[in-house]
């Protein structure tokens, strides 16, 4: 590569259509629930019809949690990431919005994987209730809430991708 080359960044969109333009035949996708202490992460089949929990990494260091997200990406055939965005119940953005941007930004110089930014609005509320209707400890919702959050997150992107 030229010295003075530019690297090439990913995209970024909330548009569902324009997601879809820009994902490969196949792979499958990586839903990410950005909280400012974990990644919470979901995996989608190949088929792209259902969603699984898959891990939840304890923040560090961007470079740190991109490189696992990274390796992630690579040992699953991963075609593009579902962020969930974290929009006020008015549809606004506030610090937790802005904090999603700024990783998908830094992500996007890292790989050219397209990312969807979702609303998730309640996502992490409804993933707690369903926990708790379940029984299960608060220490074992500690340890999951992220990734089942990823889970609904990157599920009800597919539902609304295969009504398109």
């Amino acid at each position: 590569m030229n010295e003075n080359a530019t690297p090439a960044t990913g995209t970024t969109t909330q548009d569902v259509a324009a997601f879809l333009a820009l994902l490969p035949p196949q792979g499958r996708l990586i839903g990410i629930d950005a909280g400012t202490k974990t990644l919470g992460l979901a995996l989608s089949d190949i088929t792209r019809m259902i969603a699984s929990p898959l891990e939840t990494i304890q923040r560090k260091k961007f470079a740190l949690d991109a490189a696992r997200l990274l390796a992630l990406t690579q040992d699953h055939h991963v075609g593009g990431y579902v962020v969930g965005l974290p929009a006020n119940l008015d549809g606004t953005e506030g610090p937790r919005a802005q904090g999603t941007r700024a990783f998908t930004r830094n992500l996007n110089k890292l790989t050219l994987t397209p990312i969807l930014l979702w609303d998730e609005r309640l996502t992490t509320q409804l993933a707690e209730r369903m926990l708790i209707d379940a029984d299960q400890s608060r220490k074992r919702r500690a340890e999951v809430i992220d990734k089942l959050a990823a889970t609904l997150i990157l599920q009800s992107a597919l539902d609304r991708m295969q009504l398109r």
